[in-house]
């Protein structure tokens, strides 16, 4: 158990931490919330011990081991295998094999293993960095966005990691799909202070808006009383009679507490400007072809057609094409066969991360957007700053000086600018917080053009796909529906026992795992589906007659009140008495009754989680 007590930090005199105060305790997770800048990486920081607070303490007990997968990139070893061992503990250094599991899951394959760190992209080598921490096994694992630069695959084998994880877990992370899977709590910061609530990003959110409308409402309701309370001490002031009321009502005003208005947050708020498309096909691929390397060709003969309001995802392993498509699409590379061919009324929108490079660093942000497109005035440009969170004073700065993340905020705000009609987006929610994620989904939704995406963020893809471009199996192939009528049709092929060996061995020992026969499978569904019902048959059964109950309890209700009212108007005063205890014994049964349903409901409802929980551990290798 982690405790901090009375925590306070500041960074260049801006408060991020005022005198909060939470416990962690054992086998909690916790899904750490907050917007881009507001102290989540630093808290990580504090716990670790890598900086110190300006006040307050942070109790570890004693032999608590932490892992925090660090973002920095620094390697010793010569091999993948080697430098992923440095992480074991030291009586089990010799253990390679639970290394080799961990890799496994996270997309390397054995030849990977023989290979030096260096030869690797940045994705694989934020991989392995995480491997090295989860080979440690620490009490408590902190993962600061450990999906970036995951492919899709790889971020379902580390939710599924994490849903097993049996100790302690603190998470950031912008995908609320991911976390609302794997948390037990939340713990979000907001105006300094820090709050903890069980439950998933939707409760701490609704919670969160419902105390600040509370606050507003005090806040204004006091407002009133002051103004009420200073004004009749003027009125009443020189009256010698009304003196001690007059003082009461000082005294009064001096102890109420005057609340400060709460400072609007500053939020990506936006929406893509649409450009009129009357036609019905947007664009045309036919039989194109690519590759960077004649032996591995990355595109084969590949066709494709786009519809005009469309809502197309690109999915698949990093490496396989994904990016290389759009690019193509984009026209920033061209078919080495085939063609694609875009209607003349297209006008189209690009956004990759490499597009930061295009961006003129002598420029300023206000400068770059007013120089997106002919038709946009200063005021236009200054509003989308301010909507990209470059208000006032930071619209000035220099491009060259913004953080990689920021030069992605001024490509989105220049999209944002320009009359579109198709939309190709290239990860667009890396560097975005969970606020600023859901602000893009809201505006991809809402936009009238034609979308195609690369995304390997799951809410997304649920949310928006209607149709999907799969990069697997060594091609690349449309599919026809939705991203959860894929995963019930087709699924990812890599996801398969060899790649959760180290889920599926609770003791995380060696021993072999083969692949379920069919026979296997039907047997553990029939075990699954038997052991959920034993489960929820008796909770829903005590419902149902519980409702069943409560609604003849107020059938004889109803009844009661027919007659008490009848015996009132006949004057009957026995009868009236009589009826009065019997009202009054039928309401305490169905406020009895409501609460036995509360509690039975709950209890259902915690029941429906455990095996929600349970069949995510059992995918993909068992279908239902």
């Amino acid at each position: 158990m982690i405790n901090v007590e009375n925590l306070t930090k500041s960074y260049n005199h801006e408060v991020l931490f005022d005198s909060v105060s939470f416990k962690l305790n054992p086998k909690e997770k916790i899904g750490l919330l907050g917007r881009n800048g507001h102290g989540k990486t630093t808290l990580f920081r504090l716990i670790t011990g890598k900086i110190s607070p300006d006040s307050g303490i942070i109790i570890i007990p004693k032999y608590y081991r932490i892992g925090y997968v660090r973002q920095e990139i620094e390697f010793t070893k010569d091999t993948v295998l080697a430098e992923g061992m440095t992480g074991l503990r030291e009586d089990e250094k010799d253990q390679h094999w639970k290394v080799e599991e961990i890799l496994s899951g996270l997309g390397f394959s054995k030849e990977d293993f023989k290979r030096h760190p260096d030869e690797f992209s940045g994705g694989f080598q934020v991989r392995l960095n995480l491997a090295k921490v989860l080979v440690s096994e620490p009490d408590l694992l902190l993962l600061d966005e450990p999906t970036n630069y995951l492919d899709i695959t790889s971020i379902r084998w580390v939710e599924r990691f994490l849903i097993r994880w049996s100790r302690e877990l603190m998470l950031i992370t912008h995908d609320r799909s991911l976390m609302d899977k794997v948390i037990t709590h939340t713990l979000g910061i907001h105006r300094q202070k820090i709050r903890k609530l069980a439950g998933n990003t939707e409760k701490y959110y609704a919670q969160l808006a419902q105390d600040e409308e509370v606050y507003e409402k005090t806040r204004l309701n006091d407002e009133r009383r002051r103004k009420e309370i200073k004004l009749f001490i003027n009125r009443f002031r020189a009256k010698a009679r009304l003196a001690n009321l007059v003082q009461s009502r000082i005294k009064t005003l001096s102890k109420m507490e005057e609340k400060e208005k709460l400072e609007r947050l500053k939020t990506l708020e936006f929406s893509f400007r649409g450009s009129p498309f009357p036609k019905k096909h947007v664009m045309n691929i036919r039989n194109v072809s690519f590759s960077y390397d004649p032996q591995k060709p990355l595109i084969r003969n590949f066709n494709f057609s786009a519809k005009a309001r469309e809502r197309i995802c690109v999915v698949g392993k990093n490496g396989k094409g994904k990016t290389t498509l759009l690019k193509l699409l984009s026209g920033v590379l061209k078919p080495q066969h085939g063609e694609i061919a875009l209607h003349p009324a297209v006008q189209q929108g690009y956004f990759e991360q490499s597009n930061i490079k295009n961006l003129d660093e002598s420029r300023t942000i206000e400068e770059e957007i007013l120089f997106s497109h002919p038709d946009v005035d200063r005021q236009q440009a200054r509003n989308i700053c301010g909507a990209m969170m470059f208000e006032g004073d930071s619209a000035l700065k220099k491009i060259g000086v913004l953080s990689g993340g920021e030069k992605s905020r001024v490509i989105l705000g220049k999209l944002l600018v320009t009359p579109l009609n198709l939309l190709l987006l290239d990860e667009p929610t890396n560097h975005l917080d969970m606020e600023s994620c859901d602000a893009m989904l809201a505006a991809i939704d809402s936009f009238e053009g034609t979308v195609i995406m690369v995304t390997h963020n799951e809410m997304f893809l649920h949310a928006l796909a209607e149709r999907l471009i799969v990069f697997q199996h060594h091609s690349v192939d449309v599919f026809e529906g939705s991203y959860q009528r894929f995963l019930e049709k087709d699924g990812w092929s890599d996801e398969t026992e060899a790649s959760e060996a180290y889920l599926n061995d609770a003791d995380h020992n060696n021993e072999s795992h083969l692949k379920l026969t069919k026979k296997e499978k039907r047997r553990i569904r029939s075990k699954f589906i038997a052991e959920r019902s034993r489960a929820l048959k008796p909770l829903e059964k005590r419902i149902f007659c519980i409702e069943n109950s409560i609604e003849k309890h107020d059938d004889e209700l109803n009844k009661l009140n027919s007659d008490l009212l009848t015996a009132s108007q006949a004057g009957d005063g026995e009868k009236i008495g009589m009826l009065s205890r019997s009202i009054h014994t039928c309401r305490s049964a169905i406020d009895n009754l409501f609460d036995k349903l509360e509690q039975s409901t709950i209890a259902l409802e915690e029941q429906k989680t455990i095996f929600e929980r349970k069949l995510e551990q059992l995918e993909p290798n068992i279908e239902y």
